[in-house]
């Protein structure tokens, strides 16, 4: 059955258009390569169904061979595999949009690639929970700001690749991410901080604050936009709706505002007639 498919392999061929989002429906699904394609359009947000359990297929052969970014990982097989985590690879693509937060949000994934693409904006925050993750590769894409600071609750014992963006301020620190060689982070001119040979000065340190605080401020100010919108909404229906409903608070409400009318006719009137 096709939705049980844990394997979908269709790297270098001349594959166009958007990704089918009836990919989101294999809840089995736990490697999709799309690699060296000429895919475009946004990477679906549903991708994230990939890889969320664990479970037990059968396997004919003795030894299953699969090849991700910096590592190579063979299954051995009796008479059963066992896959716990996911490898998503859809690098040299023609992909645009930003990365969708429910892509690294994915905490079983094993492997990410999205490299040589079109992708922009900033990494999600959200990179911080991907416990599993062993290697990233974004390099080649036009990701702006900040790498976010979550990612140092990353460890990458394999690979990393952030390289030829337009990432600015400092490098996040943490034990994992210095270790890497300065390549990995290449061709963001802006970029500072170990292993970089470029060091930070008080100015790009106090920038890369400020950005932060105004990514947090933006939130914030989203957040409570989108909570008076709905306030004011729901109250004008609920006034207006109960009006138009029900007559007899419908006939009162126009009787206090005729009352009101008069009131503020006769003030006025006595106003004016002070003056005469």
């Amino acid at each position: 059955m096709a939705e049980h498919l844990v394997v979908i392999k269709l790297w270098t061929n001349q594959f166009s258009g958007n990704i089918p989002t009836i990919l989101c429906k294999f809840s089995y699904l736990s490697i999709l390569d799309l690699a060296e394609n000429k895919l475009s359009g946004s990477i679906p947000h549903c991708l994230h169904n990939i890889a969320d359990s664990t479970y037990m297929i059968g396997a004919s052969a003795d030894i299953v061979h699969i090849s991700t970014k910096g590592k190579k990982l063979d299954y051995r097989v009796d008479s059963f595999l066992s896959f716990e985590r996911g490898i998503v690879d859809l690098s040299a693509n023609s992909f645009s949009g930003e990365i969708p937060e429910e892509l690294v949000s994915m905490t079983k994934i094993l492997s990410l690639n999205l490299s040589r693409n079109y992708l922009t904006g900033k990494i999600p925050k959200e990179i911080g929970g991907m416990k599993n993750l062993e290697s990233l590769d974004l390099s080649y894409n036009k990701l702006l700001r900040e790498i976010p600071s979550t990612i140092s609750n990353v460890s990458f014992p394999a690979y990393l690749n952030l390289s030829y963006n337009n990432f600015i301020g400092q490098i996040p620190s943490g034990t994992q991410i210095q270790s890497f060689d300065s390549w990995c982070f290449l061709g963001n001119p802006k970029l500072c901080g170990d292993p970089l040979p470029k060091k930070c000065n008080k100015k790009e340190e106090t920038h890369g604050s400020k950005v932060a605080e105004e990514d947090e401020n933006d939130s914030f100010l989203k957040s409570l936009y989108l909570g008076m919108g709905v306030g004011f909404a729901v109250g004008f229906w609920g006034v207006c709706g109960s009006l138009f409903l029900v007559r007899a608070w419908r006939h009162k409400f126009f009787r206090w505002i005729g009352h009101l009318a008069d009131q503020l006719y006769v003030a006025l009137a006595l106003y004016l007639k002070s003056f005469g």
